[in-house]
């Protein structure tokens, strides 16, 4: 039984363990990554993969889809402030106590600084308290070098423009060097620092495949998708066209490589992994 078993096995012992009363009444947060969102229902994530992962909760509503600023700093008012305001209000109104957060990309850098700074705001140890643990998907935990390429004034194909806009704080933040200054003294999860309060959960991905003739390259855009596959000149050969893979996987633990569990083992470019894209949803929803 692996270390996910484990966890999972902990949570079931300790509801049914508890008083029927306090059942847990349990809900999903998809969080978004890098831009200034508010409809990241349709924009970011699209409506068919919310509503697929929706399935997966006891009662329906129970779902929060986060807007905010993640074009700043991770820890300003725009980014964890908002974050922290919408979960903190969706824990409160529909009394949830069992929370599975989801997040993609810069989302996890956000995410994580709430969970390493429980008394920078007051709102955030009741959010801790009620998260199950949190699937990271395409996190960019180690930061990437696109972020130091855009920040050294290369320019990036307009089909690209998405992934991180171009000179904003949130893309300095996510330079290689200082997400190694942020894990080392402000974020909590990484190679010698202390745990994460909750299970932060990786799920990476490993590659970018664009052939024409392959139905499966058009999931997510065949455009961003070719996009991606021109980035991934300034990555490692394992990277899903925006990070590295060991960037994905620095925080918390390995849930697992994309060709593990999705169908036919096909990887997940960074765009795709927003998506439904080769299970990926069934995957997400199966997990609450």
């Amino acid at each position: 039984m692996n270390t996910r078993e484990l966890s999972l096995l902990a949570t079931l012992l300790l509801a049914l363990l508890s008083p029927v009363s306090s059942l847990a009444a349990t809900g999903i947060a998809l969080v978004h990554g890098t831009g200034n969102q508010s409809d990241a229902y349709n924009d970011y994530w699209t409506s068919e993969m919310v509503e697929s992962v929706r399935q997966g909760l006891p009662t329906g509503s129970n779902l929060l889809v986060v807007n905010c600023d993640f074009e700043e700093y991770m820890w300003d008012d725009a980014a964890a402030g908002c974050l922290a305001t919408q979960l903190y209000n969706f824990i409160e109104s529909m009394n949830i106590d069992d929370l599975v957060v989801v997040t993609h990309s810069n989302g996890g850098n956000v995410m994580r600084w709430i969970l390493s700074n429980p008394t920078w705001d007051s709102r955030y140890p009741a959010i801790i308290d009620n998260i199950r643990w949190v699937d990271v998907i395409a996190a960019s935990s180690a930061g990437t070098p696109l972020a130091d390429a855009v920040m050294s004034g290369n320019v990036f194909e307009a089909s690209v423009g998405w992934l991180l806009g171009y000179q904003n704080d949130a893309v300095r933040m996510q330079q290689t060097s200082w997400m190694a200054y942020y894990n080392d003294n402000w974020l909590l999860g990484t190679t010698g620092r202390p745990s994460l309060p909750v299970g932060f959960w990786n799920i990476v991905g490993t590659d970018v495949e664009t052939a024409v003739w392959d139905a499966d390259s058009y999931c997510g855009g065949y455009t961003e998708n070719l996009g991606l596959e021109v980035t991934q000149a300034w990555l490692d050969n394992c990277s899903d066209g925006f990070l590295n893979c060991s960037s994905q996987k620095a925080a918390g633990n390995l849930w697992f490589y994309d060709y593990n569990r999705t169908r036919d083992g096909e990887p997940l470019s960074h765009n795709q992994s927003r998506r439904k894209c080769f299970n990926l949803d069934v995957i997400l929803r199966n997990d609450i």
